[in-house]
Parts: structure tokens; sequence; C-alpha cells
């Protein structure tokens, strides 16, 4: 998550078929969003969500020099973790384990030597440079243990951006369902954690970006979210260019510590879940490629996806699991 500039106003309140929802919108994480909600009793809860965003960004921002995970990065063995680190470590946990070490935290000091960090980057990185970061990578290396963060390396940099913007959506969606508002939609950055139904009194439709190399952007295929959420990892946008022009993507593959090269240019992942869950497969599945996403979602049926890929004759095709169902 990049540094937290938060800006919260309620825009506008939309009435329909005698529903009221309010609309916030502004930027977080580095990223804008837009949250509708239906509160009968018409709260303004935008202060509300100032605080979750921040406590979210104070335990797990690594863009916040101030944040626990920082201090933990910096080799701050010392700091007591709170609820959101515990929780979002244990969903990556599970993850790590489930696709054999491809979706890996602590593949953040590569992160950082290929730009795409917020610690300043490696020049002239070489195979020999990746291959000692790598020692300090490796989710099975580290531990909590009474609410600290053990390693086994000192220098394992963790960096939880793949599942942590997903997270924070959520904990705005539980504070919701605190407040008993059934009815909301939590758009952060592209994923979204949807619930009830929208102000149009139907459930929510979201649209799947179609990957245009020019800039633009349009719909490649709309979908119907029924108390699910879907999060988008995609190659296509984000990406930087070497200074001999060689282009490569954002996601890095955690076995060998180079950016990903996959065939796939998008992957949708819908599920009744947390949205920190959907934004962790998405991001895996373009380290997986098509055939290994497929293998994968054998033995995950909650999982719907919607993949866009290149095909060997360099033509953009799609795919969707069987279980994704037009609506």
């Amino acid at each position: 998550m990049k540094k937290l500039v938060l800006l919260i106003s309620v825009i506008a309140f939309v009435s329909c078929n005698k529903k009221e929802y309010n609309i916030l919108s502004g930027t977080a994480f580095g990223t804008s969003f837009l949250i509708k909600y239906q509160d009968n009793i018409q709260r303004d809860l935008s202060k509300s969500i100032d605080s979750i965003i921040k406590s979210v960004n104070k335990s797990l921002s690594t863009y916040d020099k101030n944040s626990d995970i920082s201090k933990i990065n910096q080799g701050n063995n010392t700091i007591i973790v709170d609820e959101k680190f515990i929780e979002v470590y244990n969903k990556s946990k599970k993850i790590f384990i489930e696709t054999n070490g491809v979706f890996d935290p602590t593949i953040g000091v590569l992160v950082n030597a290929w730009d795409f960090g917020p610690e300043k980057k490696l020049k002239n990185l070489d195979s020999l440079q990746i291959k000692n970061l790598m020692q300090q990578v490796g989710f099975n290396k580290v531990h909590i243990l009474n609410n600290k963060v053990i390693k086994e390396n000192n220098k394992t940099y963790f960096d939880f951006n793949a599942i942590a913007k997903g997270y924070g959506i959520d904990v705005i969606g539980r504070f919701f369902e605190a407040k008993k508002i059934t009815n909301y939609m939590i758009d952060i950055g592209g994923e979204i954690r949807a619930r009830g139904k929208s102000d149009s009194n139907t459930l929510w439709k979201i649209g799947i970006e179609k990957p245009n190399f020019d800039g633009t952007q349009s719909i490649q295929k709309i979908v119907t979210l029924n108390n699910e959420s879907i999060a988008t990892s995609g190659t296509y946008r984000k990406f930087k260019i070497d200074e001999n022009g060689n282009k490569y993507a954002h996601i890095l593959n955690a076995k060998t510590g180079y950016p990903a090269k996959s065939n796939l240019l998008s992957a949708s992942v819908i599920a009744p879940l947390d949205c920190a869950d959907v934004d962790g497969y998405a991001t895996t599945f373009i380290a997986f490629g098509l055939e290994k996403t497929k293998v994968f979602l054998k033995n995950h049926k909650e999982l719907k996806v919607f993949l866009i890929y290149i095909d060997n004759n360099s033509e953009i095709k799609t795919y969707q699991s069987d279980n994704f169902t037009e609506k």
C-alpha cells in the first residue's frame, strides 16, 4: 500500500426505489475509492472510515516509515503486532501453503530491488545479487510468537501489498455490518466487496476492464456480485522499463526473484470470501499463468475466475471457470 492520502467526502445521496445511498469517494492506499452504502438512519460514517483506513495503514503500510510493518522490516523485533497484522499474516500463510510458495509476502526485498517498492532500487541488478537477496525470502522462515514476529533472517522484508488493500476493504465492510448496514459496495482501486443490493435494487454489477495498451479504458465483461468480493490483477498497465528498453511486470516470481513471465494479461477472481483472499489469489494467478491456474482451480471450486491471456498466436483470448455463470 502506498502512503495514505485520505480525502473522504460525502458527494451525494442517491434515491431510487425508496432507498437512499450515501456515496463516498476520495483516495486511500495510493489509489482512488468509491463507497456506496444504504443506511436507514442516514449516518455520515466518513470519519469512522477515515480512522479505519489510518489504522490499517499504521499496521501494514510499507510506505509509512512509522508503521508496524516498516519497523519490523527495519529489524525491530520488539513490535507487538495488532490483530490486523496477524489476520493478514495468517491469510497470507494459507495462500502460501496452497500455492507451494508462489504467493510469498516475504518477497519485499526483491520488490524494492526491482523498483516496485518504497525503498531504493538496486542498480545493475544481476543474477548473483538476486541469488543473495533470495536468501532473505521464505514465508516458512518467519512466524509469530506472543504477538511478535520472529524471523530466521533479520533482513527478511514483509510486503503485504498483494493482499492488504483487499483487507482494508474487508475491515470497512465488517464495520458496516456491525452497524447493521447490509447493502453496500466498497471499491478501492478496483478491488471490491459487495453485499446486498445496489441503489437500483438489483445485485451489484461490476465491469472487468479490457486490457488496452494505449492507456484508454473500456469494459471487457460485466459481472454480478451476490454477496461476493472481486479482485483483478494485471500486467498490461503496471510495469517498468529499464535503461535498455526491457519491460518487466510488477508481479514477481517468489521462486526465482525475477518478474513473473506469464501469458495472462488479467486475472479476475470472484468468491463469497473476504476481498483480501481474492486479492491474493488474483496476484498468484498472474504468476501461475493460464495452465497452472486451471490446475489450481480444480481443487478450489469456491473461486470463480475470468482470465484474459495471449495465446500462442499472440492473439488476446479469454477463459472463464466452469462455475462462472452468466447472470
